[in-house]
Order: structure tokens, then sequence, then C-alpha cells
């Protein structure tokens, strides 16, 4: 109950939990064990969690160290951040320009500490308000979008307005009906209505004039192809290999863009036919993908390295070095070639600069590949669409959500509607609009129990996310 999983039910099959739920039941099982002398080491408890569960989250955490165990504690979450007795901050920036101990101490050394990024978030000094948002009287001048429904699940019959042009959020506590109210009925509703199909069961009516599209950007990785890369995502690849194509070295040597694939050119490397990793038969045991011991992962066999593409300033690079550098570099490196570094300039704007261009695209995090699939959508004119993010602040920064809200005003900007499931204070604070589920989770949730502005929301008696606010 504490951990906020009261909506559980007891027959819940373990393999229908999230990873939230799932780190949270076996905190409650350690606890009931009443060990001692143990080191827990929890990776980023605070994802999916409203503020009133992280209540329950830092008191299990609280119970574990008066018991006599040490808990280790990776989290960004500042509410957390707070109840800490000392904290590690490493940074200064992301990949490569990371890696070292920025602060550390304390809560008063860390906000004291001018190297440090977290303090001033953690001291409240950190300006969080970074957009000018609707009025209340102005909300729905661009129309709306009308959902009504049908009991579902444990969510109750609703009639929801979300204003169309706005950045709109919807919270509540875990279990309170988001995912069903976005995931499973909005989104089928709207598919519904634009291909003119029949609207699901539980679905009574819909109207979204003129919206013609919807695009959820979810955390499910991208690509299960281990050739699928940052630049062949981006389509920063086939830029590349034309480019290559143009070279001298390569006219020279009789190379055309084919050439320099890795899924079927000739400069791949033979050794691992251009995914980068070779896979070891150990007897008895499963595969092992090791790096490929030919091409230390560059994908390229050696010649490729002979084929040099030169800049305006007269730096040189070949394309394996060039899919080895980060975003950041790359964009450096490529300034006065059009094609390749307005992409990566798109990149960069997602806060993807510390990425390198020939990073597995299976491998990033949830939230690198949300911003990741916002690639090919930014600067487009978006007024007949809708874009729906889950969580999109899962193992961000605060500074990182700082990005994300920048992200979402660009959406804005070209007239997208912008729905969002969040817990995020941060998030929520800077939306125009706020739909608020609860009171609880399960049978005890499924209501909406309040919508309108930010300031409504915290003004609202009713709900338990403006109290936080």
């Amino acid at each position: 109950m504490n951990l906020g999983l009261g909506y559980l039910t007891l027959d819940r099959s373990a393999a229908t939990l999230s990873t939230g739920e799932r780190q949270r039941m076996q905190l409650a099982r350690a606890v009931r064990n009443r060990t001692t002398g143990v080191l827990y080491v929890l990776d980023e408890p605070s994802i999916g969690l409203h503020p009133s569960n992280i209540v329950g989250l830092t008191g299990v955490m609280h119970d574990l160290v008066s018991d006599g165990n040490s808990v280790i504690l990776v989290d960004h979450d500042t509410q957390i951040l707070k109840e800490a007795d000392w904290i590690v901050e490493m940074g200064p920036e992301a990949g490569a320009n990371g890696g070292h101990v920025i602060a550390q101490g304390t809560i008063a050394d860390v906000e004291a500490n001018p190297a440090s990024q977290i303090g001033p978030f953690i001291s409240g000094k950190a300006e969080t308000k970074l957009r000018s948002c609707a009025a209340k009287e102005e909300m729905f001048v661009n129309g709306n979008i009308h959902l009504s429904t049908s009991q579902i699940h444990t969510v109750k019959p609703l009639e929801v307005d979300i204003p169309k042009g706005r950045l709109t959020v919807v919270t509540g506590v875990s279990g309170s009906g988001k995912t069903t109210l976005v995931l499973e009925s909005l989104i089928p509703a709207l598919d519904a209505n634009i291909s003119g199909h029949t609207l699901p069961e539980h679905i009574r009516d819909v109207s979204a004039e003129d919206i013609r599209r919807i695009k959820l950007i979810d955390a499910t990785p991208i690509g299960i192809n281990v050739r699928s890369t940052v630049a062949t995502y981006a389509g920063v690849h086939d830029e590349l290999r034309k480019l290559y194509a143009k070279s001298e070295d390569a006219k020279n040597k009789g190379y055309k863009a084919r050439d320099f694939s890795y899924n079927t050119g000739s400069l791949r490397c033979s050794g691992c036919d251009g995914t980068g990793v070779v896979s070891l038969d150990v007897q008895f045991l499963p595969d092992v993908n090791i790096q490929c011991p030919d091409c230390h992962g560059s994908r390229y066999s050696s010649i490729a390295y002979d084929v040099k593409l030169t800049n305006k300033v007269g730096e040189s690079a070949s394309l394996p070095e060039l899919m080895d550098m980060d975003v950041n570099t790359a964009v450096e490196f490529c300034k006065n070639i059009k094609t390749v570094s307005q992409k990566l300039n798109t990149l960069k704007q997602l806060g993807l600069g510390y990425l390198t261009l020939g990073e597995e695209t299976p491998s990033l995090s949830g939230g690198e590949a949300q911003r990741l699939k916002l690639a090919s959508e930014i600067g487009k004119i978006q007024s007949d669409s809708v874009f729906i993010f889950d969580e999109p602040s899962i193992g961000l920064h605060p500074l990182d959500v700082q990005v994300l809200l920048r992200v979402f005003q660009a959406l804005l900007d070209n007239g997208a509607t912008v729905i969002v499931i969040e817990h995020d204070l941060d998030v929520i604070r800077n939306a125009d609009y706020v739909i608020d589920m609860g009171p609880g989770g399960g049978e005890n949730g499924g209501k909406i129990i309040a919508s309108g502005t930010p300031h409504e929301i915290k003004l609202n008696k009713k709900s338990i996310t403006g109290r936080y606010l």
C-alpha cells in the first residue's frame, strides 16, 4: 500500500507488471524480510511514479536504512534526492564529455557547489517555467478533441475535451487510468475516426475536426536489427554515402555509394558482415556476442579508412572515423554540408548530441528512443497531427526535461496538438491544460478529478497532483 501498489489485484500475473511495479514488489519483499547488513542498489525506482507514490517509496528506503542496511540509488527525481544523506553527481555532460564526479556531499554541500548541475533544482532556485502557457479563456480557440467513453477496466464512463494546438498533460497516481484513457481509448477512437472504421465498443463518441494523423511516441526500442544505427535511422548515413562516393579517393578507386553500405557494401567488414559484433558458440551455454576483433566494432574493413572526405576548413575523415564521432563533433565537421548538417542539428536540438553516429538504436534508452523517433517530425507543419507521448521524462535529468519542453514547443509552433502522460512536475507546470485522474488507483481511480490550467489544478482541493504543484 505504501509503495502505491494498492490497485494491483492479488491474482495479477507478475509477467504483466511494469518495470517500476516489479521493482517496488521486490522492495516490498525486502522490507518484509527485515534484512540487515545488505547493500540495496536501486536503478531509477521513481520511474512511472506520481509524487504521492514517491512519498511511500522514500518511506520504505528509510525503513531499510533504519534496519541497518545501505541504499544506493541511481535517480534524477529531486523529490527523492532531497531525502539523500549523500549525493554523488556525475557529469558535466553526457557521453564522451561526461564520466567525472563533478560534486559530492550532503544536500547542503551540493546546493552550495557552483559546479553542481542538480543543486539549483534541489534548492528550488532553478527556473523551471520555460514556456508561456495559454490563458484559460483562450484555451480552446483552435478547436477541441472530444471523447466520450463507457466503462472499461477500472475506468468509469468519461467525457473529455482536449484543446487543439496546445500542450495537454494527463496526470494521476499510479493505476488511476491514464494509460486506459489515452492509449486504449483516445488513440483507437481517433484512428477509427480518421480511417472511417467502426468505433471501438467502449467508445460512445469522438470528434476531432481536421485531425488526420496520430503519432504515438513511446519508449519501445527502435529496430531489432543490429545494423540499425543513429545515422541510418536519422537518414544521415545515406547522405554521407553519396558524399563519400563523390570524393577524389572514391573516384580514383572506383567506389560507388552502395560500396559504403554496411548491409551489402564491398567496404564493410567481412569478419562480422557489417554488424560490428560476432557471435561465439559457447558449448552448453547461450551464444555470446562480442565486439568484432577485425573491425573493433566500426563495421568497416581497413580499406574504408583510405577513403577520406575533406571539409571546407581542410579537415579530413574516413566514413568509419565519422561514424565514431558523436553528433556534436560531427555537426562541426559537416558544418558546410547542408544535407547532413540539417539532420545532425535536429538530433542536437533533441538533446541527443552526445550519441555517436554509429551507435546501435536497439541499445538506446527509452527516453533516447522517444526523441530519436521525432527526428523526422521537427520542422514540418503539423496542424493536422496529434502527438502522444507516454512518460517521456523517464530517465531524464531536470536539464534534459528542459530540452524535452523545447521539443514540445517546436511541435506546437508548427501547429501540432501534444498530449503527454506524465508525473514530472516540471512538465506539468509547463502544460497549457492538465487532465488529472484519480483519486486513487484501480477501483478507487478511473475518474477525471480535475481539469484546467496548472494554476486551477493547484487550487483544486480534490487534486492530489495539485498538492505537489
